[in-house]
């Protein structure tokens, strides 16, 4: 284990490891207006939702390199409005392409080629070709410091959400692999929350704990930390008639059998077996088949 403490290196360095560590990290493309009327889109990965009553986002505009506020910060400060825009896949280089360094009142929105659209509530337009925006009232600025590289936490209120009708499933909610999200990481690299990337993990129940789990389960050279997760949220384990039931099935006799036609040891043949039903969240039949052996 490598061990930093952050103020014994630059401040860029260590945020190097920061960025690189805590991720993947959403995206608020941000449009802003200054009090001239000139436009600003700008991306931001520090950034996220804080509370849903009232609805409320986060972002951190930081102080560049040369000790300046970022342009979309200075337009908040003039007219306490930004609209978030959600940036999915099929954005992501044009995106990537209004994050240079632009003069201040140049408009990233004629720069990246996206289409502007008036808001409703607020003055920033937000972006058509976006799945998702948020038109926002400013609530609370929060300064972290004054040097480069330190943030300014934005607490703003979201008044408006517009939603495509391409991202929804026949019962209403966001499809995840319709809006196709991407995520920034370190350096260069982002993530694209879509295929083989997503995955579902059931709500946690208030089930038998870690803790009771068996010592050969806990100490298993097999069963993964995830494993013994799905186990240890079962509210109750199966009764000793539900296991002599389970164990007379053909599946597990021919396991059985194998075992002790010298294939392997019966433990790890079980635990390999149960280590495939967690897979397929068989929670129950992985129970039923780790205590055929106690």
């Amino acid at each position: 284990m490598k061990t930093i403490a952050a103020n014994t290196l630059p401040q860029l360095e260590f945020y190097r490891y920061l960025i690189g560590a805590v991720g993947p990290r959403p995206i608020a493309f941000a449009s802003t207006i200054s009090k001239e009327g000139h436009v600003n889109l700008s991306p931001y990965s520090f950034f996220n939702v804080v509370g849903s009553n009232p609805p409320m986002i986060m972002l951190s505009p930081n102080i560049n390199r040369r000790g300046e506020k970022k342009h979309t910060l200075l337009n908040i400060e003039e007219t306490g409005e930004v609209v978030i825009n959600i940036v999915n896949y099929s954005m992501v280089e044009q995106m990537s392409l209004a994050s240079a360094e632009y003069d201040r009142h140049v408009n990233e929105f004629t720069k990246a080629g996206f289409t502007e659209v008036p808001s409703t509530q607020v003055r920033p337009p937000r972006i058509a070709e976006a799945p998702a925006a948020f038109e926002c009232v400013v609530r609370q600025l929060i300064p972290t410091g004054t040097e480069p590289g330190a943030g300014t936490l934005v607490l703003a209120e979201v008044v408006v959400g517009h939603f495509s009708d391409d991202i929804f499933t026949d019962n209403g909610l966001i499809d995840p692999r319709k809006i196709d999200l991407i995520g920034r990481m370190g350096a260069d690299w982002y993530v694209r929350a879509n295929g083989d990337a997503l995955f579902e993990v059931a709500r946690p129940k208030q089930g038998i704990g870690y803790d009771q789990l068996p010592a050969t389960l806990r100490t298993s050279r097999i069963l993964t930390g995830n494993d013994l997760g799905k186990l240890a949220s079962f509210e109750a384990l199966p009764t000793d008639d539900e296991v002599r039931n389970y164990g007379e099935t053909d599946a597990l006799r021919q396991l059985a059998d194998d075992t002790r036609n010298g294939c392997q040891y019966l433990p790890d043949v079980l635990h390999h077996r149960a280590h495939q039903l967690l897979a397929q969240n068989q929670v129950r039949e992985a129970w039923l088949t780790l205590l055929l052996v106690r």
